[in-house]
């Protein structure tokens, strides 16, 4: 006999398939990582302090955002990779000025890798 858990899990397996699960990449992988929903509120805390954040320095003159995106890799959740919920943050369109930032960020950073 099925418990609760096995049987939302094989409820949610269902559900995905009727849906095209890599047009929501954020949303896959918190189901892949087992993300609760207190993690999932905290996560979403952090961005619009961030995004605010963003928005302030930006407005202020600042050139360099690097400061914000080792805060959000510092703070991400273990359970999830920072430059892979970025990209997943993007592509569902969630803080975009601040995921774009980011994405720069990163490929500036990845640029720089190939000088050493």
């Amino acid at each position: 006999m099925l418990n609760n858990d096995d049987t939302l899990s094989f409820h949610l397996q269902l559900i995905t398939r009727l849906i095209d699960i890599d047009q929501y990449p954020f949303i896959k992988l918190v189901i892949e990582k087992n993300i609760t929903r207190k993690e999932y509120d905290e996560l979403f805390q952090l961005l619009q302090k961030l995004d605010l954040q963003y928005k302030i320095q930006k407005e202020e003159g600042f050139l360099d955002f690097t400061s914000l995106l080792v805060h959000f890799a510092g703070m991400l959740n273990e359970k999830l990779v920072p430059d892979m919920t970025i990209y997943a943050l993007k592509k569902e369109g969630y803080f975009p000025s601040l995921m774009n930032m980011f994405i720069e960020l990163i490929k500036q950073n990845n640029n720089h890798k190939e000088d050493w």
